[in-house]
């Protein structure tokens, strides 16, 4: 009779069996490379599983979108309308992930956290963008918000918010190169800017204020509203740009006034261009200026003591 070993097929698996002294020496090895594991799984950057999800919608039901890590230009070209001298284009590494509010903070989602108080007389329902609140407001909303979640939210970056809002476009609005009252809201000031109004009537929407959050088509990476309907507060000091390569800019040192993006209703439709820059004074409350928020997938360095 032939051996039976020798007559397996190569393809079944022959087991091998330890001795007892062996198992106790895997054993020793695996204990001691716990410790060495449970530092990556706690520090490691990659290993967060929100990181995996391209959607996370918190408690309050704040949405946010997986914005990738990657290169952009920032700034306009010289030839694009209504350019403005502070768009100097450059290169802009966004080194890691972020996720991004899918819409502005609307009025429910304050009143949540902040209470009824200051909205106790405000027009609109609760999916309207909150307005007239500060800089520092916003601050406070925050602090407040990563006390109740755990998580870590921050009003994004000059840079991440002009990298979101494009979309992966070069061009000046995320849709193009013109302007048109059924992509965004904007000049539906019936004093002044009124080129959108009888559009925007014809649509449902009121003169003289913002649309509801989410009625309009959004970008590439699922982003409402990036264009228009209320200025956008962000986490940077305004100040020009340098004409050089950047990674992960945040300008915390020069200027007094924080930087706003995105124009509005108020304003005219060039406003709302992806690299338009504005400001305004970190304490004032403007009814045109709202913001959303942007969720940290790690802890870097803060270099702002007085960043939200």
């Amino acid at each position: 009779m032939l051996d039976a070993k020798k007559t397996l097929p190569r393809h079944v698996p022959v087991i091998r069996r330890y001795t007892h002294a062996q198992r106790r020496c895997i054993n020793t090895v695996l204990i001691r490379l716990l410790p060495l594991l449970a530092v990556l799984v706690v520090f490691y950057p990659a290993l967060p599983i929100c990181a995996q999800e391209k959607t996370v919608v918190n408690s309050l039901g704040m949405e946010f979108v997986l914005i990738p890590a990657g290169m952009s230009v920032m700034g306009s070209p010289i030839k694009e309308a209504y350019r403005g001298v502070s768009e100097v284009q450059h290169s802009v590494t966004i080194s890691q992930p972020f996720y991004m509010q899918t819409t502005e903070v609307t009025v429910d989602q304050w009143r949540v956290i902040m209470g009824r108080r200051l909205f106790a007389k405000k027009r609109g329902t609760g999916d309207m963008p909150v307005v007239k609140v500060s800089w520092y407001d916003c601050r406070k909303f925050i602090r407040k918000l990563n006390q109740m979640t755990g998580e870590r939210f921050l009003l994004p970056t000059e840079a991440q918010w002009e990298y979101a809002a494009r979309g992966g476009s070069m061009t000046a609005y995320f849709w193009g190169d013109r302007l048109d009252c059924a992509r965004a809201m904007f000049a539906n000031n019936p004093a002044k800017y009124d080129a959108c109004v009888s559009v925007n009537r014809t649509s449902g929407f009121a003169p003289a204020c913002p649309a509801p959050v989410k009625r309009y088509a959004p970008n590439a990476w699922g982003l409402y509203d990036m264009h228009g309907n209320v200025w956008e507060w962000c986490r940077d000091l305004f100040d020009s740009y340098d004409a050089v390569s950047v990674v992960d800019p945040c300008e915390t040192e020069s200027g007094k006034n924080r930087v706003r993006r995105g124009g509005s209703w108020f304003g005219p439709g060039y406003s709302c261009r992806s690299a338009n820059r504005a400001y305004g004074h970190p304490m004032s409350r403007l009814q045109n200026t709202g913001f959303r928020l942007v969720m940290a997938l790690s802890d870097p360095p803060a270099k702002d003591t007085h960043s939200p």
